[in-house]
């Protein structure tokens, strides 16, 4: 059995295989601009060919792979990855509509996509790295800045975008030239590839998306924000954990630094000596000795930001020690401080020399963390602590570019899960019953047209679905519903048929049993019958009457035409046989043959139900002798008011009895007929129908030839 080109495994093997060229082309591109310190990297021909000939999906995979890759040869490029995932979306949007085969499109894609790498990937590095991530960008940046006396930010931007216009622009030159080596029918199978059924053509493409406008809440919509919120939901989840555990560890390493800092410190004073550094502070013996080994160890930690030592008196402390910083040269021994309030709880603990374990407080200076480590006597007594700060207040800082770490490398992995998401619900769901809803809506509007109706079935199973799901039994069991719809739409046909056959037969029987009752009307039912269809498919043809003229319409009078005199058959053989020129008694007898017509019509519908036909039959029976300027009979009906098919009726009757012998008379010939038709056309004859049956006179010499011989 012969495998669809969509359904190849070969071709889904293509696709895989393109996205692991892709991701290996970028990789190696990156490995090689890098170890040569080039300016740029050239990381993204393989997104950009693989979005080109897979689509959006593939691409992004391959861009979010290659970030991965990358960051293996160069750590901080994970971060930057969220650019090349950037660079798929909009490649793949771009391409929806404006091939890059073309020059002007080719030029307005590299400069968007320049200008918009250029600058995100300037903003990134800049915060993320403080300069330019490579170093011979970083030196010309500088050498410019002072050159130019201009911001060096500023003059990074603009470099760093030429360089992106010089990479972008000779990526996408490789793209089209690699693009030009595979076939179109190839792209075309690959992208194919992934679907779980034929694809549409443009065609059914645009007759989709048409119908899709008048959808309120569409389907993958829906499914968008579904997974929009649900992956954003995630990534916020796992952000949030991620940060909540980065602080945790920042904040535990500080204060582990801080109570190490603080123990060492405690181990270098003497506490026999505290009191007397308190009285006499540096010119006591050993106090500077002291101040120095301190201050070395504060010199010594770069996270502590205080380091001071204070004896406990009352709800503050006198201080022994306080280490200069860059901010200040600290108090001088003997001077007492009074403790902030958050000590309150701790003051009696430390006035007993008891350990404590690190206070966190947030003062006026800052997010402040102090540890304090007790320095005791040869009799445990404590004769002051050592306090050693430390301010989370940086730590917030290198949270904040933590936390940006966080979302570059979570959104490129939260763009692909939506992207799978949707591309996953397209495929399964939301393209197999779109494909689904237009044949169905397609094959409803072809009403009884059996034609029509086979062609929508034969491509309503030609969609070929394979979902292996729910979508999958739901497409087969519609197409298996209108299959047996179909047929016995087809079965209903054939004896709708049949029974129309036997009542048209039944018609012309009754027809012909009141022709033969009269001697001079040769073949005047299959003659009438013949100009009536001529006259109504002339208006047709031409418009007129529209919103009347129907195919049901047409064949409607067509068959009912040679029931028009069915009411002679009351009348009396005398009268309808005479040879002469009947009285004016016997020829209001002859016209009762109308009146007679529409009872027996009547009849026939009252038993006959939903047989509309037979309505026009009774239309033309009762009104084929009315006129147009009201002269006529039954009823004096005028214009418009007489019935349609009885007007065509009128010329259709008045010609054949004009160009047929009667015992009364010869026939006139063609042209005289046609002339006297002409002359009533306006006063006894519908203008419309006289027009369109002189229009058709060779039609008509047809059936008089046929039937006439003449």
């Amino acid at each position: 059995m012969k495998t669809n080109s969509y359904r190849s495994d070969t071709i889904r093997r293509h696709r895989y295989i393109t996205i692991i060229v892709g991701t290996a082309i970028n990789v190696l591109l990156y490995y090689l601009t890098n170890k040569n310190n080039l300016p740029i990297n050239f990381d993204i021909v393989g997104t950009i060919w693989v979005v080109a000939i897979t689509g959006l999906f593939p691409g992004v995979m391959t861009a979010v792979l290659t970030s991965i890759f990358c960051s293996f040869i160069r750590g901080v490029s994970f971060y930057f990855g969220i650019i090349n995932v950037l660079l798929a979306l909009y490649t793949a949007h771009f391409m929806l509509k404006r091939p890059l085969s073309k020059l002007n499109n080719l030029i307005t894609y590299t400069i968007t996509v320049s200008s918009i790498c250029g600058g995100l990937s300037t903003i990134l590095q800049w915060i993320l790295l403080g300069m330019p991530e490579k170093e011979s960008v970083s030196t010309a940046v500088d050498t410019l800045s002072e050159l130019s006396g201009i911001n060096r930010f500023i003059i990074f931007f603009i470099v760093n975008t030429l360089l992106h216009l010089l990479e972008k622009g000779a990526s996408v030159g490789v793209v089209v030239v690699l693009m030009m080596f595979i076939p179109k029918s190839r792209v075309e199978a690959i992208r194919a590839s992934g679907l779980k059924q034929r694809p549409y053509t443009s065609s059914e493409m645009d007759d989709m998306k048409l119908r899709n406008k008048n959808v309120k809440i569409n389907s993958g919509r829906r499914v968008s924000v579904i997974l929009l919120v649900l992956s954003l939901s995630l990534v916020i989840i796992m952000g949030c954990i991620g940060v909540e555990q980065y602080f945790k560890v920042i904040k535990d390493e500080r204060i582990e630094v801080a109570k190490n800092t603080a123990m060492a410190a405690a181990a270098v004073i003497d506490p026999d000596k505290v009191d007397a550094y308190i009285s006499n502070g540096e010119s006591e013996k050993g106090y500077m000795g002291t101040k120095e080994i301190l201050q070395r160890i504060y010199d010594s930690s770069t996270v502590v930001q205080y380091l001071y030592v204070v004896k406990i008196r009352d709800e503050g402390g006198v201080i022994v020690f306080d280490l200069d910083n860059k901010e200040d040269k600290g108090y001088s021994p003997g001077y007492y401080m009074k403790f902030e309030k958050l000590f309150d709880p701790y003051l009696s603990a430390m006035s007993a020399g008891e350990d404590i374990e690190p206070i966190e407080s947030d003062f006026s200076s800052g997010w402040i963390i102090t540890a304090l480590s007790p320095v005791r006597n040869d009799k445990g007594i404590c004769e002051c602590y050592v306090c050693a700060d430390v301010s989370l207040k940086y730590a917030a800082g290198e949270l904040w570019i933590f936390i940006l770490k966080v979302i570059l490398m979570l959104s490129q992995f939260f763009v692909l899960i939506v992207v799978y998401g949707l591309w996953n619900t397209g495929i399964y769901t939301v393209f197999p019953i779109d494909g689904i809803v237009m044949y169905v809506e397609r094959f409803i509007r072809s009403g009884d047209d059996q034609e029509s109706l086979d062609e929508n079935v034969r491509m309503l199973r030609k969609l070929d679905i394979h979902t292996n799901d729910e979508i999958e039994m739901l497409y087969h069991s519609i197409c298996n519903m209108a299959v047996n719809q179909v047929e016995q739409l087809r079965s209903v046909r054939r004896l709708s048929d049949s029974a129309l056959k036997m009542q048209d037969g039944l018609i012309i029987t009754m027809a012909n049993l009141v022709e033969n009752r009269d001697s001079d009307t040769g073949a005047h039912i299959q003659k009438t019958a013949a100009y009536v269809k001529i006259i109504v498919e002339g208006l047709k043809r031409k418009g007129y009457y529209a919103e009347k003229i129907t195919p049901k319409f047409i064949s409607d009078v067509v068959r009912s035409a040679p029931l028009h005199d069915v009411g002679k058959i009351n009348i009396p053989d005398s009268v309808l046989n005479k040879p002469g020129k009947l009285t004016d008694e016997e020829y209001e007898i002859i016209k009762k043959h109308t009146i007679a017509g529409r009872e027996i019509m009547e009849q026939a519908i009252d038993t006959v139900e939903g047989e509309n036909y037979l309505k026009e039959a009774r239309n033309m029976a009762t009104y084929h002798h009315e006129r147009w300027d009201g002269k006529g009979y039954p009823e004096g009906l005028h214009g418009e008011v007489i019935p349609l098919s009885a007007r065509i009726m009128a010329v259709a009757d008045v010609f054949d009895a004009l160009t047929s012998a009667r015992v009364y008379k010869p026939a006139f010939p063609v042209e005289k007929a046609l002339q006297m038709i002409r002359e009533g056309s306006g006063n006894q004859f519908d203008p419309k129908c006289v027009e369109v049956f002189l229009e058709s006179i060779q039609e008509v010499k047809v059936i008089l030839k046929k039937y006439n011989n003449i």
